[in-house]
């Protein structure tokens, strides 16, 4: 006979959602598009998304599904990504979908700001918490090289018209590159001054469809820390989200200054995320080039628990060390994962 607190117990693990080391899933990163309107150098080839036949996209309705789900089994941050989220046309319907579902408290996402000044105020008055913006200079020129498109200064009037918002709060991600833009860590620390905003210096990835990540742009955490000190030997140090290795303040700045050792450190002992691709596949771990296939449930009108199963199994597949895990196994680009 099985004893009630058993029971319970099995209860409480089938209703959420924890991989096979404990770790308990948390946050889902829901990419609603593989498709960007820039190129970056580091991320995508011009032709990219050139293919004969697109891979079919979730509709809103499933991915309010998904997200109902996810918030069944734990999840209580959503993150929509792409690709670039704001070419979705219903982005601002899932965000306020996502708001409404019961358990996620927290719905963000991460943008190259192309598109914002269209979406800003809907998106606000939709319940979006956070915005993460993604630029990697402040250079008109530098852009342009940088993204192969000459979009500069709408990107900045954006980037602008964030700042000025109080209503979410606000992460400036910054791709740091040895001899591309290593000299703008003082421009975009700059911001923090008047700004409650977080600065956040990244690691480039190898995950830049097979472009520049061996050519010598890689600028490690260690060097980015080194380079920051000199230039602000008061930083004093705080306390960051846990991707954010490295955390500082400094006197009389209103924001904050982050280093995200995205390659050079592991993450994955802390790792709390899940990963939905455009084309409804569960990434379980970033490094995982596979998934497991979604779509099919959710075209056949699978009821929740089916869809918890089939969540469950990805994070069952979960690994401890992902990074070691895949050794040589890399993808082709960020955006097929949603970053």
């Amino acid at each position: 006979m099985i004893s009630s607190a058993t029971n319970g117990s099995n209860a409480a693990q089938k209703s959420s959602l924890v991989d096979t080391f404990h770790r308990p899933i948390a946050y889902a990163r829901i990419a609603v598009t593989s498709q960007c309107n820039l190129r970056c150098s580091y991320c995508m080839r011009e032709e990219h998304d050139h293919h004969t036949t697109a891979p079919p996209l979730l509709t809103g309705q499933e991915i309010s599904t998904i997200i109902a789900v996810l918030a069944g089994l734990g999840v209580t941050k959503v993150r929509f990504t792409g690709g670039e989220p704001l070419l979705r046309r219903d982005i601002v319907e899932l965000v306020r979908a996502a708001k409404k579902s019961d358990g996620i408290r927290t719905v963000s996402l991460t943008t190259n700001g192309l598109l914002l000044d269209r979406f800003l105020p809907v998106l606000i008055d939709a319940g979006l918490d956070a915005v993460n913006f993604s630029i990697d200079t402040l250079d008109s020129e530098r852009y342009r090289a940088i993204t192969r498109r000459d979009e500069f200064a709408r990107v900045r009037a954006n980037l602008d018209r964030l700042l000025n918002t109080t209503a979410i709060a606000v992460k400036i991600n910054v791709v740091m590159m040895r001899d591309v833009n290593s000299d703008e860590l003082q421009l975009f620390t700059a911001l923090t001054r008047e700004h409650a905003v977080t600065v956040r210096f990244m690691e480039l990835q190898p995950f830049d469809d097979n472009q520049i990540w061996r050519t010598g742009r890689f600028l490690g955490a260690e060097r980015i820390r080194e380079l920051l000190q000199s230039h602000y030997p008061d930083l004093q140090t705080a306390e960051g989200h846990s991707t954010e290795y490295f955390s500082y303040t400094l006197p009389e700045h209103r924001g904050s200054i982050a280093i995200i050792p995205a390659y050079t450190r592991n993450f994955c002992s802390r790792c709390d995320r899940i990963r939905i691709t455009s084309d409804g596949r569960i990434i379980s771990c970033l490094y995982k080039k596979e998934g497991l296939e979604l779509m099919p449930l959710l075209r056949a009108k699978a009821g929740q628990e089916a869809l918890g199963d089939l969540f469950r199994l990805a994070a069952a597949g979960k690994p401890e060390d992902g990074k070691h895990a895949a050794r040589d196994s890399v993808r082709t680009s960020m955006s097929e994962i949603g970053g």
